[in-house]
């Protein structure tokens, strides 16, 4: 295989890699020949899906951690740089909701979605960017949603998360450029992840999450996992700050 269309030799931290959308980035990662550090808060979910991989030859790991904790997140990143010498991708997916109308929103709710999806991955950022700079570069993408770009029922704190994960993604490539570092970001529309399982379970609002997007059927995790995995490959080099919408149309459909 042309080494463009490979990662073989590198190095990927995957966050919330346990499970929906995570493992299926992690999965493809480790297809194209990376080696997958795979972190997710459930140490038996995440011991099951790596110990899965390994059992197929490929080269996946586990580190246990809540990335929505500093203390936790500067652990794992000391963890993941005594165990491996380099890093070369790193992968912010862990994300949550509480979907609840703006006005009733408890202050700890708030509190828990903007830890979980904002501060998780401006925090990961931060603390992998000496690995990465050390590295002559790398590159990052991050999980937003499409929520982050119009409005949708799934309310107003989990849509400004997305939308600041997009801005962040912005101004880190420009930023992090001179060091060789690219920052990307895809923006998913309803996929069929454990997360959407409960409003999707909904046949009439299922009916209208089809109504509006033109393939009429819901998103499968792997084929998030690609769009990532393009994103990561030396073939996507003069990529950088842009968003792509992995939506089946969603987000261009006009009447």
């Amino acid at each position: 295989m042309n080494n463009r269309w490979n990662l073989e030799g590198r190095t990927a931290l995957v966050t919330g890699a346990s499970k929906g959308i995570g493992a299926a980035v992690a999965e493809e990662l480790l297809r194209y020949g990376a080696t997958v550090v795979a972190v997710a808060r459930h140490a038996p979910d995440l011991q099951a899906q790596v110990a899965a991989w390994q059992a197929q030859g490929l080269a996946a790991h586990a580190l246990t951690a809540d990335v929505s904790r500093p203390d936790e997140r500067q652990n794992l990143l000391h963890e993941f740089s005594r165990q491996w010498p380099k890093l070369d991708i790193l992968v912010n997916n862990v994300g949550t909701n509480i979907r609840k109308s703006t006005a009733v929103y408890s202050a700890d709710d708030y509190r828990h979605v903007m830890e979980t999806n904002l501060e998780s991955t401006f925090g990961m950022c931060q603390a992998a960017y000496e690995l990465l700079r050390l590295n002559q570069g790398g590159c990052i993408v991050n999980i937003s949603s499409v929520a982050g770009q119009t409005h949708l029922r799934t309310g107003s704190v989990y849509g400004m998360t997305k939308a600041a994960i997009i801005q962040l993604t912005r101004n880190l490539a420009v930023e992090w450029a001179p060091d060789n570092i690219r920052v990307n970001c895809v923006a998913p529309w309803y996929i069929r992840t454990p997360l959407a399982a409960g409003v999707l379970s909904n046949e009439q609002y299922l009916q209208e999450v089809l109504s509006r997007t033109p393939m009429r059927r819901v998103g499968e995790p792997e084929e998030v996992g690609s769009a990532v995995a393009f994103l990561c490959l030396p073939a996507a080099s003069y990529i950088t700050g842009q968003t792509l919408s992995v939506d089946g149309g969603f987000s261009v459909n006009g009447f």
